[in-house]
């Protein structure tokens, strides 16, 4: 029988993650899971596949966030009331709270099964914060428009990027100031440059896409805000009604084999390929033709079709610090760390 000592390690860092970033209750609902794995509750069922994982393997697999998605799914489609009532409280007492918890993962046991399956699908709008200056810096450098293809898409949210409204800290904007979609961060450092931008096609792919023009799909994805995130929601929401509203070229699609097919030089275009908190969830061998495809692409490019690959992902010498973003651009083939960023966008040091 699985002892769990590895997630019963893992869990505490991740509910004080939640903790941190303002998610009191699902934090507690973490500790909760933690303190009764072993005893024959829902949750040894649910999370058994990473009892003995490594902590790496767990946190890559993000797989104590995919129980606490189901959880709120119960709660944000009204299957839970006992639930929800506990997680409108600013910290609801932890033994009520626990015993909720248990009693909704028994009475609908079989809806855990898809969340349990894969990783949580957020692709968080806030990060489009992070990428913005990426966008911008490409821009500048080239004053082509721009082609662009997001890997990992998920939702296809921040495939709509240049349509959402941006402030920089204090002073400085960018964007749509009337957008659905308004972003601003603890912004530390300088600014990015303010082009005008045109974006002449926005593709994407994901293994497994949310079409949020399904009202269950687009209330699943909200369940993986956390509880008691209110502009999270908020921007959430507002990225949904964009995303209605355009419908962005997104398809189901392995990114390798969509990479390669898909990525190359444009003339008269700059080509960006970008992706945010993903690359550490395809297989290795799937990472290496990614890479692959991309600086293929950058190889063959000219100063008249540039390729740029823009990426918001964890540090590999800091996991669970800030995590960078970086652009390589071709055809000099340059990379540079742009800034380094909250993985919800909620704070952004800008380095460019």
């Amino acid at each position: 029988m699985a002892d769990f000592d590895a997630l019963k390690t893992f869990l505490p860092g991740q509910a004080a993650f939640c903790r941190g970033a303002g998610s009191p209750t699902s934090a507690l609902v973490i500790e909760a899971m933690a303190q009764r794995l072993g005893e024959g509750g829902p949750f040894d069922d649910f999370l058994r596949p990473w009892a003995e994982a490594s902590g790496r393997t767990i946190y890559d697999a993000a797989a104590p966030l995919r129980a606490l998605g189901a959880l709120h799914y119960l709660v944000l489609s009204g299957r839970a009331p006992e639930l929800a009532a506990l997680y409108t409280e600013a910290e609801p007492d932890p033994v009520a709270l626990a015993a909720a918890i248990d009693a909704a993962a028994r009475a609908h046991a079989p809806l855990f099964a898809p969340f349990m399956a894969s990783p949580p699908q957020t692709n968080e709008v806030g990060r489009s914060l992070a990428l913005v200056g990426g966008f911008l810096e490409i821009v500048a450098k080239t004053g082509l428009p721009l082609r662009c293809l997001e890997l990992g898409a998920s939702a296809g949210l921040n495939m709509n990027w240049s349509r959402f409204g941006y402030r920089f800290g204090e002073g400085a904007g960018w964007g749509d100031p009337g957008a659905p979609v308004q972003l601003s961060g603890a912004w530390t450092g300088g600014t990015p440059p303010h082009p005008a931008v045109e974006v002449v096609e926005t593709l994407g792919c994901d293994q497994n896409p949310i079409d949020v023009r399904d009202e269950d799909a687009a209330l699943r994805l909200q369940s993986y805000v956390w509880v008691g995130q209110t502009l999270r929601m908020q921007r959430l929401r507002g990225a949904i009604q964009l995303m209605r509203q355009t419908g962005a070229g997104l398809v189901r699609a392995d990114a390798a084999d969509w990479a390669e097919t898909h990525v190359h030089p444009t003339p008269g275009l700059a080509t960006v390929v970008y992706h945010s908190v993903f690359l550490q969830y395809p297989p290795k061998a799937t990472q290496a033709r990614i890479r692959a495809a991309i600086e293929a692409a950058g190889a063959a490019a000219t100063a008249d079709a540039p390729v740029a690959w823009l990426r918001l992902e964890p540090d590999p010498a800091n996991v669970g610090g800030p995590m960078e973003v970086r652009l390589t651009a071709w055809p000099d083939g340059e990379e540079r760390l742009l800034a380094r960023a909250h993985p919800h966008g909620a704070s952004v040091d800008w380095l460019g």
